[in-house]
């Protein structure tokens, strides 16, 4: 049995009538940690729990850490979750909730990433938090649960960070035959570095994160979401903060269920379809979820955002 849920795969009334298109959510925010992050990170935590590692160590900017230190329990290992200074108190607070020890270190995930891996020793597994094929693997059961369901999608919409999920996204379209589904991979102003990268048509890392998504705050995407950007139909598509907090808004007022800005930044898209997107009739948003960030928290961003 694994560690993550299968799913519900919802049509969206308010968005299919508002945007004159069928609007399938992927609703991976009931995730039991909250995020879709738990698929990939429970495949992986399983793996090494298997191999005889005694404990877990990560980095996270939240969401990531919280859904190893939920692994961690479940299995009965203990975790250390490094975060950088930017994880809001509210994430620290629920990846101790899961009885994981959280150490504080650096201003961005790089800087905290540092430090987790030198804190990984001989009985112990690095989690990483989106580079690794397992979480691959694990995140790719998304699309998996889709096909199941008899929903082929005219196109993807997917929130992008460090890239794990949308590589996943992409094995998941691959093996299941849907390769020419194009994926649209959303970013916020200020963390769009898989923007930068597609621009550039190489690997780039941009100067610094400013958004306030810290959940998309790498500087840098993982080779493989680079790799998919090139060879997959990935149309890339940035927001601003306002943008994906308005999001996060309407869609706990059309859904009741409150998902951070990552989340919102695909929301944000599937709120108001570019030119691009209306051309499909059938959309499938992934509703990656994100528990790092409470109702009230958004509503003090959205005083001061750009």
């Amino acid at each position: 049995m694994s560690l993550h849920i299968d799913t519900p795969l919802l049509e969206s009334r308010s968005l299919s009538l508002a945007n004159g298109q069928q609007i399938w959510l992927k609703m991976d925010a009931l995730q039991p940690c909250g995020s879709f992050k738990l698929r990939g990170i429970g495949l992986a935590c399983e793996h090494f729990a298997r191999q005889g590692k005694r404990r877990f160590v990560s980095s996270s900017g939240g969401n990531a850490g919280i859904a190893v230190a939920y692994a961690g329990r479940c299995l009965g290992l203990p975790v250390t979750v490094v975060v950088p200074q930017t994880t809001t108190e509210r994430a620290r607070r629920l990846i101790r909730q899961e009885n994981a020890e959280v150490i504080v270190h650096g201003k961005l995930w790089q800087e905290a990433n540092e430090l987790a891996l030198s804190l990984v020793g001989a009985d112990d597994a690095f989690i990483h938090p989106f580079d690794d094929p397992l979480l691959w693997q694990g995140h790719a059961s998304l699309v998996d649960e889709v096909a199941k369901a008899g929903v082929k999608p005219d196109a993807v919409v997917v929130a992008v960070g460090g890239g794990g999920l949308l590589s996943g996204v992409g094995e998941g379209l691959r093996r299941n035959g849907w390769s020419d589904v194009p994926v649209f991979a959303v970013e916020t102003r200020g963390a769009a570095s898989l923007a930068a990268a597609m621009d550039k048509g190489e690997l780039v890392s941009i100067d610094c994160v400013t958004s306030v998504a810290t959940s998309l705050g790498a500087k840098r995407v993982c080779d493989e979401a680079f790799r998919i950007s090139q060879q997959m139909n990935v149309i890339s598509h940035v927001v601003s903060d306002v943008q994906a907090l308005d999001a996060c808004e309407r869609f706990l007022s059309d859904h009741r269920v409150l998902v951070e800005p990552a989340c919102g930044a695909a929301l944000a898209l599937a709120y108001a379809p570019s030119e691009a997107l209306r051309r499909y009739r059938r959309v499938l948003v992934v509703v990656c979820g994100g528990v790092t960030a409470s109702i009230e928290q958004i509503r003090e961003w959205r005083k001061t955002a750009d």
